[in-house]
């Protein structure tokens, strides 16, 4: 291998090469791999910077003997949305399997937001109600219009609610859905409006405070939160992990390390630690977590390294099998 066999992809190249379809069928595989107790994941690093909002993170992980490791490092920029700009911002490096070199650079925001989308469209697929077909949307930026599009893959979509505290975001991000996926989708002015009687919904926010609360859910909901993924941020409050007949999360020892709600449940004794059922365990038919049409569901995500693994060699496969067309 040379420094020319290198592929160095930008966002928009990512983009172009791992659609949401390939990117579920990704984070299918990241779980699948999980489930199956072949990944390799080591711990991620998640640092809350001293100076400002920020938070600093690295993940390392490997997929398969046939994929080589893949690193992470990037930052959560929370006051980045005010100025146009996504809240996560990274960089992916993805070495041979066998001889350890280089073999790829990509842009990590691209990956992060289609993975991290695709993951939760393959928890819905597992855990809600097979007839969902109505979606709430806490958040109004580029994950949340990212899961909108993943959701309306693995779920025929008919409606879509979004809030967020900016109406003129949230009206054009209702706007935006509307015309990419045919769908009825609006701004609402709360977030209980955005929540109340779906049997989906998304939180795909910042905030450390709950924008999800339990006494909202209907029955046989599923509520899927990306936000929460340090323990100083929660998008739900402690009656939806009360409420919940089953608590599913990617990873349960990642989970009660950075996880809000869950830390705070285990801390406080609202939850065992076996009681957190994995993602992997439910997609490989080892746990079960819905055992019947009225349970609500909830899935906290934190985001593993074994996820942008999987997304990063399927740019990779699709980046070689274009480069090698006639």
């Amino acid at each position: 291998m040379t420094d020319d066999d290198v592929l160095y992809l930008s966002a928009r190249r990512v983009t172009e090469l791992l659609d949401t379809d390939a990117a579920i069928a990704s984070q299918r595989a990241a779980f699948t791999a999980l489930g199956d107790g072949t990944a390799e994941l080591p711990g991620k690093i998640m640092h809350p910077s001293r100076f400002d909002d920020s938070v600093v993170f690295a993940y390392v992980s490997r997929l398969s003997a046939d994929t080589g490791a893949v690193a992470k490092f990037g930052s959560v920029n929370p006051g980045n949305p005010a100025a146009g700009l996504a809240s996560v911002h990274a960089v992916i490096n993805a070495l041979d399997p066998v001889t350890g070199r280089l073999v790829a650079v990509m842009d990590g925001t691209a990956v992060t937001t289609l993975r991290t989308a695709a993951a939760s469209a393959v928890a819905f697929d597992a855990l809600a109600t097979a007839d969902g077909a109505e979606l709430g949307l806490l958040g109004s930026g580029t994950q949340a219009l990212a899961h909108a599009r993943a959701v309306a893959r693995v779920r025929d979509l008919r409606s879509v609610r979004v809030w967020s505290p900016n109406p003129g975001r949230r009206e054009r991000a209702a706007q935006r859905l509307a015309a990419e996926l045919g769908v009825a989708a609006k701004g609402v002015d709360t977030a209980e409006e955005a929540v109340a009687g779906l049997p989906m919904v998304a939180a795909c926010t910042l905030s450390r405070t709950p924008v999800v609360r339990g006494e909202w859910l209907a029955p046989g909901c599923t509520v899927v939160s990306v936000g929460s993924f340090e323990p100083t941020r929660g998008e739900v409050d402690a009656e939806v992990l009360r409420r919940a007949t089953a608590v599913v999360v990617d990873d349960p020892g990642t989970a009660a390390e950075h996880a809000g709600p869950v830390v705070d449940a285990l801390r406080e004794r609202r939850l065992a630690p076996d009681d957190l059922i994995p993602l992997g365990a439910v997609i490989t038919g080892r746990q079960t977590a819905r055992t019947g049409p009225d349970d609500i569901v909830f899935y906290n995500s934190v985001g593993l390294g074994i996820q942008d693994a999987a997304a990063a060699w399927a740019v990779i496969d699709a980046a070689r099998g274009q480069r090698e067309r006639p």
